[in-house]
Protein backbone atom coordinates (compact mmCIF):
# COMPACT_ATOMS: atom_id res chain seq x y z
CA UNK A 1 0.00 0.00 0.00
CA UNK A 2 1.27 3.39 -0.92
CA UNK A 3 2.01 5.34 2.25
CA UNK A 4 2.18 9.16 1.00
CA UNK A 5 0.81 11.26 3.72
CA UNK A 6 0.06 8.45 6.10
CA UNK A 7 2.78 10.17 8.41
CA UNK A 8 0.55 13.48 8.04
CA UNK A 9 -2.33 12.15 8.91
CA UNK A 10 -0.69 9.95 12.36
CA UNK A 11 0.27 13.50 13.39
CA UNK A 12 -2.96 15.76 13.01
CA UNK A 13 -6.02 13.26 13.53
CA UNK A 14 -6.13 10.60 16.42
CA UNK A 15 -4.37 7.87 15.76
CA UNK A 16 -7.01 4.93 15.28
CA UNK A 17 -8.59 7.00 12.44
CA UNK A 18 -5.27 8.15 10.46
CA UNK A 19 -5.49 4.28 8.26
CA UNK A 20 -8.87 5.06 7.57
CA UNK A 21 -7.73 9.33 6.68
CA UNK A 22 -5.15 7.85 4.48
CA UNK A 23 -7.53 5.35 2.59
CA UNK A 24 -9.76 8.00 1.52
CA UNK A 25 -6.94 9.70 -0.05
CA UNK A 26 -5.46 6.91 -1.72
CA UNK A 27 -9.12 6.33 -2.96
CA UNK A 28 -10.29 9.36 -4.07
CA UNK A 29 -7.10 10.72 -5.23
CA UNK A 30 -6.74 14.69 -4.43
CA UNK A 31 -4.39 16.97 -3.60
CA UNK A 32 -4.16 17.82 -0.21
CA UNK A 33 -2.59 20.81 1.42
CA UNK A 34 -2.10 21.92 4.98
CA UNK A 35 -2.71 25.75 5.83
CA UNK A 36 -2.23 28.05 8.30
CA UNK A 37 -5.18 29.43 10.29
CA UNK A 38 -8.02 31.10 8.30
CA UNK A 39 -10.18 33.30 10.42
CA UNK A 40 -12.95 32.70 7.88
CA UNK A 41 -12.48 28.86 7.47
CA UNK A 42 -11.45 25.36 8.48
CA UNK A 43 -10.88 23.97 5.62
CA UNK A 44 -12.33 24.08 2.01
CA UNK A 45 -12.71 21.67 -1.23
CA UNK A 46 -12.46 23.32 -4.92
CA UNK A 47 -12.18 21.67 -8.46
CA UNK A 48 -9.95 23.18 -10.48
CA UNK A 49 -10.69 23.54 -13.44
CA UNK A 50 -7.43 23.95 -14.98
CA UNK A 51 -5.36 21.26 -13.65
CA UNK A 52 -8.57 19.06 -13.51
CA UNK A 53 -7.87 18.20 -10.24
CA UNK A 54 -10.04 17.79 -6.73
CA UNK A 55 -8.02 20.15 -4.08
CA UNK A 56 -8.90 19.99 -0.16
CA UNK A 57 -7.02 21.68 2.13
CA UNK A 58 -7.24 21.71 6.19
CA UNK A 59 -6.19 24.06 8.73
CA UNK A 60 -2.93 23.31 10.45
CA UNK A 61 -4.15 25.09 14.20
CA UNK A 62 -7.12 21.98 14.70
CA UNK A 63 -7.01 19.92 17.37
CA UNK A 64 -7.19 16.03 16.34
CA UNK A 65 -11.07 15.28 16.67
CA UNK A 66 -11.29 19.05 14.75
CA UNK A 67 -9.27 18.09 12.18
CA UNK A 68 -10.14 14.84 11.45
CA UNK A 69 -14.68 16.05 11.68
CA UNK A 70 -13.06 19.06 9.11
CA UNK A 71 -11.43 16.75 6.61
CA UNK A 72 -14.48 14.30 6.61
CA UNK A 73 -16.69 17.03 5.38
CA UNK A 74 -14.51 18.49 2.80
CA UNK A 75 -14.17 14.82 1.05
CA UNK A 76 -18.12 14.57 1.71
CA UNK A 77 -17.79 17.59 -0.56
CA UNK A 78 -15.47 15.90 -2.98
CA UNK A 79 -17.70 12.99 -3.42
CA UNK A 80 -20.81 15.51 -4.06
CA UNK A 81 -19.07 17.20 -6.37
CA UNK A 82 -17.65 13.83 -8.64
CA UNK A 83 -21.27 12.95 -8.52
CA UNK A 84 -23.82 16.37 -9.23
CA UNK A 85 -20.95 18.69 -10.05
CA UNK A 86 -22.74 21.74 -9.40
CA UNK A 87 -26.40 20.30 -9.57
CA UNK A 88 -26.71 20.44 -5.58
CA UNK A 89 -26.92 22.73 -2.74
CA UNK A 90 -23.36 22.80 -1.52
CA UNK A 91 -24.19 21.56 1.59
CA UNK A 92 -27.70 19.80 0.36
CA UNK A 93 -29.16 16.65 1.76
CA UNK A 94 -26.49 14.93 -0.93
CA UNK A 95 -23.43 16.33 0.75
CA UNK A 96 -25.34 15.82 4.13
CA UNK A 97 -25.76 11.83 3.39
CA UNK A 98 -22.29 11.19 2.17
CA UNK A 99 -20.66 13.47 5.23
CA UNK A 100 -22.66 10.93 7.58
CA UNK A 101 -21.61 7.81 5.74
CA UNK A 102 -17.72 8.78 5.71
CA UNK A 103 -18.06 9.49 9.50
CA UNK A 104 -19.97 6.29 10.47
CA UNK A 105 -16.68 4.01 10.44
CA UNK A 106 -14.93 6.87 13.09
CA UNK A 107 -17.78 7.34 14.89
CA UNK A 108 -16.62 5.12 18.24
CA UNK A 109 -15.16 5.07 21.23
CA UNK A 110 -11.90 4.22 19.78
CA UNK A 111 -11.68 7.65 18.09
CA UNK A 112 -13.37 10.04 20.47
CA UNK A 113 -14.19 10.62 23.45
CA UNK A 114 -17.66 9.81 25.17
CA UNK A 115 -18.60 13.51 25.39
CA UNK A 116 -17.76 14.51 21.85
CA UNK A 117 -18.63 11.27 20.56
CA UNK A 118 -22.26 11.65 22.07
CA UNK A 119 -22.34 15.62 20.48
CA UNK A 120 -21.20 14.52 17.13
CA UNK A 121 -23.37 11.75 16.75
CA UNK A 122 -26.23 14.14 17.50
CA UNK A 123 -24.24 16.77 15.15
CA UNK A 124 -24.54 14.30 12.26
CA UNK A 125 -28.30 13.69 12.41
CA UNK A 126 -28.65 16.84 9.84
CA UNK A 127 -24.97 18.52 9.51
CA UNK A 128 -24.59 22.23 9.01
CA UNK A 129 -22.21 24.14 7.17
CA UNK A 130 -19.35 23.90 9.73
CA UNK A 131 -19.12 22.36 13.06
CA UNK A 132 -18.71 26.24 14.50
CA UNK A 133 -22.58 26.58 13.13
CA UNK A 134 -23.42 23.77 16.05
CA UNK A 135 -22.75 25.52 19.46
CA UNK A 136 -22.46 22.27 21.79
CA UNK A 137 -20.68 20.99 19.52
CA UNK A 138 -18.47 23.40 19.06
CA UNK A 139 -18.18 24.00 22.91
CA UNK A 140 -16.77 20.53 23.66
CA UNK A 141 -14.12 20.39 20.46
CA UNK A 142 -12.95 23.75 22.26
CA UNK A 143 -11.96 21.68 25.29
CA UNK A 144 -9.31 20.03 23.24
CA UNK A 145 -7.80 22.81 21.76
CA UNK A 146 -4.21 23.44 23.08
CA UNK A 147 -3.27 27.04 24.80
CA UNK A 148 -1.21 28.98 23.01
CA UNK A 149 1.91 28.09 24.73
CA UNK A 150 1.02 24.15 24.95
CA UNK A 151 2.30 21.70 21.98
CA UNK A 152 1.37 18.15 21.58
CA UNK A 153 3.23 15.77 23.74
CA UNK A 154 3.37 13.40 20.45
CA UNK A 155 5.53 17.10 19.81
CA UNK A 156 8.27 16.38 22.07
CA UNK A 157 11.38 13.62 22.24
CA UNK A 158 12.61 11.75 24.92
CA UNK A 159 14.05 13.30 27.55
CA UNK A 160 12.47 16.60 27.02
CA UNK A 161 10.68 18.12 30.18
CA UNK A 162 6.72 19.14 30.39
CA UNK A 163 3.88 20.18 32.07
CA UNK A 164 0.54 18.27 32.37
CA UNK A 165 -2.04 18.93 34.66
CA UNK A 166 -0.17 20.72 37.26
CA UNK A 167 2.58 18.12 37.30
CA UNK A 168 6.02 17.97 35.96
CA UNK A 169 7.10 14.63 33.63
CA UNK A 170 9.74 14.14 31.86
CA UNK A 171 9.30 11.56 28.15
CA UNK A 172 10.55 8.11 28.41
CA UNK A 173 9.38 6.59 25.23
CA UNK A 174 6.51 6.36 23.41
CA UNK A 175 4.07 3.24 23.19
CA UNK A 176 1.84 2.94 20.47
CA UNK A 177 -1.03 5.90 21.16
CA UNK A 178 0.38 6.72 24.81
CA UNK A 179 4.00 7.95 25.93
CA UNK A 180 5.76 6.33 28.85
CA UNK A 181 6.65 9.56 31.13
CA UNK A 182 7.84 9.87 34.68
CA UNK A 183 6.81 12.58 37.37
CA UNK A 184 8.99 14.69 39.19
CA UNK A 185 7.03 15.13 42.00
CA UNK A 186 7.39 10.85 43.68
CA UNK A 187 9.18 9.21 40.55
CA UNK A 188 6.18 7.48 39.54
CA UNK A 189 5.80 6.67 35.88
CA UNK A 190 2.25 6.89 33.73
CA UNK A 191 1.14 6.38 29.94
CA UNK A 192 -0.38 9.39 28.91
CA UNK A 193 -2.06 9.57 25.62
CA UNK A 194 0.17 11.47 23.21
CA UNK A 195 -2.43 13.88 21.66
CA UNK A 196 -2.49 15.80 25.34
CA UNK A 197 -1.84 18.83 25.58
CA UNK A 198 1.40 19.76 27.27
CA UNK A 199 4.13 22.63 28.18
CA UNK A 200 7.42 22.16 27.72
CA UNK A 201 9.93 23.14 30.12
CA UNK A 202 13.36 24.17 28.69
CA UNK A 203 16.17 22.76 31.09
Amino acid sequence: MKTRYLHIFQRFVPESAALYCHQLYEKYGFEFQIKKSRQTKLGDYRFDPVSKKNIITINNDLNPYGFLITYLHEVAHLITHNQFKSSVKPHGIEWKNHFKILAAPVLNNLVFPDLLLRKLAAYLKSPKASSCSDPQLYAVLKQYDAPDDTLLLKDLKAGDVFEFKDNTFTYLELRRTRVLCQQHQDDRKYLITKIASVKKIDT
